[in-house]
C-alpha cells in the first residue's frame, strides 16, 4: 500500500467568521477525501487577507519552523489563494502548496469515471490554471535576448505559448462537451415524450442522496444494476443518473441523482458542471436532502439553495429530506407538507416520503372511468401499465375500467370517458 502524503492545514479566520471552525472541519474531511494524512493545523486571526502571503509575515515565519518539525508533504491553505500569494508563499516556504479550490478539483479529478465528468474537470483545472501560470513557470529566464530577437524574454514567450495551448484545450473540451450535451439533450426529449415527471435528488455532498435513490430503486423492484454507486464520501457521485420510478399503482416518475455540493464550490467546477446541472433546473420537483445528524445542517441548506439559485433551478416546489434522523432524538418517520424524516439506510419513511412525492407530482391525474371496445385489448395493456387502474369489470360493449391517469392520456382517450 502507497504511503499517504502528509498535508498541514492553514487558515485564515477574517473577522471572527462564526463559520471558519466548520469550514475548516470541512476542509479536513475534504483533505482526507483526497487520502492526504494530516499531521496539524494552523489558524490565524486577521480583518483582512494579506495581500502577499494570505497569512501575516510573521505566521510564515511560524509555519516554515513548523514544516521542519511536522514534516508535511504539502500545505493546505483553506482559503482561495490568488495568483501572487501562490508564488510568494512557495518562493518563501519552499513547499508544495494547494488552496482549497485545488483541492476540491483534485477530488474531483480523481472520482471522475466517465468521458463527460473528465472532460468537465479537465475544463476547471484548466481554466484555474490559466492565471497562475506565473507561478508555475517562475523558474524561466526571463533576460532578454540578443540582436534581432524581440524584447520580450524567453520566460515570456514561453508563458504565452503555454497560454495558447492550455485555451486551446479549453476550447476544444468545450466543443467535446457540446456535442455530449446533445446526445443529453436528445435523451431528454425522449424522456418528455413518455410525459413521466421528474424528481431531482440535490442537497450537500454525503448527504445520503445516493443511498435515498436506491432505496427507492429497490422499493419500486429495480434490479440491483440500475442502483448507483453508494459510497461514505465526499463527491462518490459525479455523474447524473436517471433512473424509473415505478410504483405499485403503475404511476411512476424519473428520478435524477446529481453531483453533491459544497461550501465554496468553485466557480469554474460549476460552470464547467452547468451541462449536466440543466437537468436539475428542468426538474418538476427537487428533493434536497439534507444530513439532519449533522450540526451544520442550517448551513449546508443555504449552500445548497445559493448553488441551485446559480444554475438557474430557484423556484422548483422542493421537499426538504432530513436524511439520516435515526441519529438524532427525533422519532421517525416525520412527514410535514415540505419536510420529511427519515432514514434511507433502515429504509425508515420511505412510504411516508412516496406519498409526499406522489401529492407533489400527480395533481395533473384525473379520476375516470373508460370503457374500451373489446378490439382495442392494446389500448386496455397500455392503461394497466401507464395509469392507475383501480377496478375492472366486462360488459357487452366493452371492458369498463375505473382509472386514474395522465391528464396527457384522458385527452387522448377522452371519447372513451363514460359516466356511471
Amino acid at each position: 500500500m502507497a504511503q499517504k502524503e502528509k498535508a498541514l492545514l492553514i487558515g485564515v479566520n477574517i473577522n471572527n467568521n462564526y463559520n471558519f471552525k466548520q469550514s475548516m472541519d470541512e476542509l479536513k474531511n475534504l483533505a482526507t477525501a483526497c487520502e492526504f494524512e494530516i499531521v496539524g493545523q494552523v489558524e490565524q486571526n486577521l480583518k483582512t487577507l494579506n495581500k502577499a502571503f494570505c497569512v501575516g509575515s510573521g505566521k510564515v515565519e511560524e509555519i516554515k519552523s513548523l514544516t521542519g518539525e511536522l514534516k508535511p508533504d504539502l500545505l493546505i491553505f483553506n482559503n482561495e489563494l490568488s495568483p501572487s500569494q501562490l508564488r510568494n508563499l512557495a518562493r518563501a516556504l519552499e513547499y508544495k502548496i494547494m488552496d482549497r479550490t485545488s483541492l476540491i478539483l483534485e477530488i474531483f479529478t480523481r472520482r471522475a469515471k466517465t468521458r463527460e465528468a473528465k472532460l468537465q474537470v479537465e475544463v476547471a483545472n484548466l481554466q484555474y490554471m490559466l492565471p497562475r501560470l506565473i507561478g508555475l513557470n517562475e523558474s524561466l529566464g526571463r533576460q532578454s535576448g540578443g540582436v534581432g530577437t524581440t524584447t520580450r524574454g524567453v520566460g515570456e514567450k514561453a508563458l504565452e505559448l503555454d497560454r495558447r495551448k492550455i485555451e486551446k484545450k479549453i476550447d476544444d473540451f468545450n466543443k467535446e462537451l457540446e456535442l455530449i450535451g446533445d446526445v443529453r439533450q436528445t435523451q431528454r426529449k425522449k424522456r418528455n415524450k413518455a410525459e413521466l415527471p421528474t424528481v431531482a435528488l440535490v442537497g450537500y455532498t454525503n448527504a445520503g442522496k445516493s443511498t435515498l435513490m436506491n432505496a427507492m430503486v429497490e422499493h419500486s423492484h429495480g434490479s440491483e444494476s440500475k442502483k448507483v454507486l453508494e459510497k461514505d464520501m465526499l463527491f462518490a457521485t459525479l455523474e447524473t443518473s436517471v433512473r424509473n420510478i415505478t410504483l405499485p399503482d403503475n404511476e411512476a416518475f424519473l428520478l435524477l441523482d446529481t453531483v453533491g455540493f459544497v461550501s465554496n464550490l468553485p466557480h469554474n467546477l460549476v460552470k464547467a458542471f452547468r451541462s449536466t446541472l440543466e437537468e436539475v433546473s428542468r426538474a418538476d420537483l427537487l428533493l434536497h436532502v439534507v444530513d439532519a445528524s449533522s450540526p451544520d445542517y442550517e448551513r449546508q441548506i443555504e449552500v445548497t439553495d445559493e448553488t441551485l439559485q446559480e444554475i438557474g433551478a430557484e423556484g422548483i416546489p422542493t421537499i426538504y429530506v432530513f436524511n439520516k434522523a435515526d441519529l438524532t432524538v427525533l422519532s421517525i418517520p416525520l412527514i410535514s407538507k415540505e419536510k420529511a424524516y427519515i432514514s434511507a439506510k433502515k429504509k425508515v419513511g420511505l412510504d411516508e416520503l412516496i406519498e409526499l412525492i406522489k401529492q407533489k407530482i400527480f395533481r395533473q391525474y384525473i379520476k375516470c372511468k373508460m370503457l374500451i371496445p373489446y378490439d382495442q385489448g392494446r389500448l386496455v395493456s397500455y392503461l394497466n401499465d401507464n395509469a392507475h387502474v383501480k377496478s375492472v369489470s366486462h360488459q357487452n360493449e366493452g371492458t369498463l375500467l375505473t382509472l386514474e391517469c395522465r391528464e396527457s392520456d384522458y385527452r387522448r382517450y377522452e371519447r372513451y370517458v363514460v359516466t356511471v
